[in-house]
């Protein structure tokens, strides 16, 4: 019977079982099988994956194979050596604008995305089937630590995201992606993800604390929830945090609504 060998590449190893890993794995080829199948008989996402060769050949995720074959698969932030651009499968990277939906246990990535200016869908009781679907509807790209959800033929963009700390799972998520020239800072809602917008000096009189009141304070006002921004005491640890992440994101920030304090 025909034979896939694969060998996984850099990262791709740590979704591997301890034994597997930096080893090559094999899988009988009773029938021709999309090269996705195999990756993810494996345990890997298809969504991890940037580039696969096969027999030195780069293919697509949904060829098929029938005889023998080596495949050769790189995650999706990384090249190979000398490879053409042909073969790569990057399409999170091609975005120009990206948009995402977390799932339910990534909440706290959800807001800081929104606070980087991203358009981040989020709720706490959506199911997989739904969050798959509008993934796919939207284009938008599936965050979620549930490797089973991201292996979902519907999916198309997606990232596993693999850290415990939210801090980390930020810092992770705009290496692989590149995010730091998109951050809008401060221009989304944190809470439900709408557009801020400027207040005139009068409305912002009202929205702001009766403590507040009468100070000469740039507001901005969700226009999704309603709820009010301002330049409060947590602005300059959210710019300290933004300057960690990405610096050049942070100077651009001198125009930028700031976290509200209550």
């Amino acid at each position: 019977m025909p034979t896939a060998t694969l060998r996984f590449y850099a990262e791709l190893n740590d979704l591997l079982p301890s034994n597997r890993r930096g080893r090559d794995s094999r899988r009988a080829l009773d029938a021709p099988t999309p090269a996705r199948h195999l990756i993810e008989s494996c345990g890997v996402p298809h969504t991890e994956v940037g580039r696969i060769l096969c027999d030195g050949v780069g293919i697509d995720l949904e060829t098929r194979l029938a005889t023998d074959a080596r495949l050769s698969i790189y995650p999706a932030d990384r090249r190979g050596p000398e490879l053409p651009d042909s073969s790569r499968r990057e399409k999170c990277q091609e975005r120009h604008t990206p948009r995402f939906i977390a799932d339910a246990h990534l909440g706290a990535l959800a807001r800081r995305l929104r606070m980087l200016g991203f358009d981040t869908l989020w709720e706490n009781d959506i199911g997989d089937a739904v969050l798959a679907r509008q993934a796919a509807e939207q284009r938008r790209i599936l965050l979620s630590r549930d490797r089973a959800l991201l292996m979902r033929r519907q999916v198309s963009e997606g990232c596993y995201i693999r850290q415990q700390k939210v801090s980390d799972q930020l810092r992770a998520l705009i290496e692989r992606l590149r995010l730091c020239d998109r951050i809008a800072p401060f221009t989304r809602c944190m809470r439900c993800n709408g557009l801020l917008q400027p207040l005139s000096h009068a409305d912002a009189q009202t929205a702001l604390p009766p403590s507040l009141r009468g100070r000469q304070l740039a507001v901005w006002r969700c226009a999704g929830c309603g709820r009010a921004y301002w330049r409060g005491s947590h602005w300059q640890a959210m710019r300290r945090q933004i300057q960690r992440l990405c610096p050049d994101a942070a100077d651009r920030m001198g125009l930028d609504p700031a976290a509200r304090t209550d």
